[in-house]
């Protein structure tokens, strides 16, 4: 078990980004990312590009660390933009003239012989649009004011009606108080029936 935690922990892992999505204008040209990480190391690291999990577009070896890869096939319109010999092992793409036909999955594959050839690797979802549709987020930000407005109004009744509650709760209090000890002051002080003033001592035989 130990054994197979460490290779887990070794494992080469690749990324497309925060996002796996990308939308892009019709003949415009669109870069595909993706990186890959290993903290043992690769050597004639093979990686792929697929369109739609079946379709080739990209073919390329990396020796080392210190070389740049080496294409072994790819579609015309792909361009390879990334780079293995700096900080990031970058092997992005990019698709040139994009058109409608190309909106699909793109997965990025990777695989390392030092990892006895096992494949990994990450997927983005391409989108083709006419024009870039601007959003409107006036509605959203109106919907965001009022609710922040009613939360903080109901957090203010909230705090006034603790602070009043409070204030009542201290004015009967103070008002028991005074209930009990002025009647018996006036019990004792005054002579009213049932105080001490008005005990008598008993008559005389």
């Amino acid at each position: 078990p130990g054994l197979h935690v460490l290779a887990v922990a070794l494992a080469l892992e690749v990324s497309v980004g925060k996002t796996n999505t990308v939308m892009a204008l019709n003949n415009s040209n669109v870069l595909l990312p993706c990186t890959f990480t290993t903290c043992i190391g690769f050597q004639d690291l093979d990686f792929t590009w697929y369109f739609n999990s079946t379709e080739l577009i990209y073919h390329g070896k990396i020796k080392s660390k210190a070389s740049e890869p080496l294409l072994l096939d790819r579609n015309p319109r792909v361009e390879f933009v990334g780079s293995t010999t700096g900080k990031d092992n970058n092997i992005s793409i990019l698709l040139k003239n994009v058109e409608f036909s190309d909106a699909g999955k793109y997965t990025c594959n990777v695989k390392n012989p030092k990892e006895k050839n096992l494949q990994h690797n990450a997927t983005i979802f391409l989108t083709v649009v006419q024009k870039m549709v601007e959003t409107d987020n006036t509605v959203t930000l109106i919907i965001v004011g009022v609710v922040g407005g009613l939360i903080g109004l109901l957090i203010l009744f909230m705090l006034v009606k603790r602070v009043v509650l409070f204030i009542i709760k201290k004015i009967q209090d103070g008002k028991k108080e005074c209930l009990v000890s002025s009647s018996g002051n006036d019990n004792t002080e005054n002579g009213l029936a049932g105080s001490k003033a008005e005990q008598k001592a008993p008559p005389k035989a």
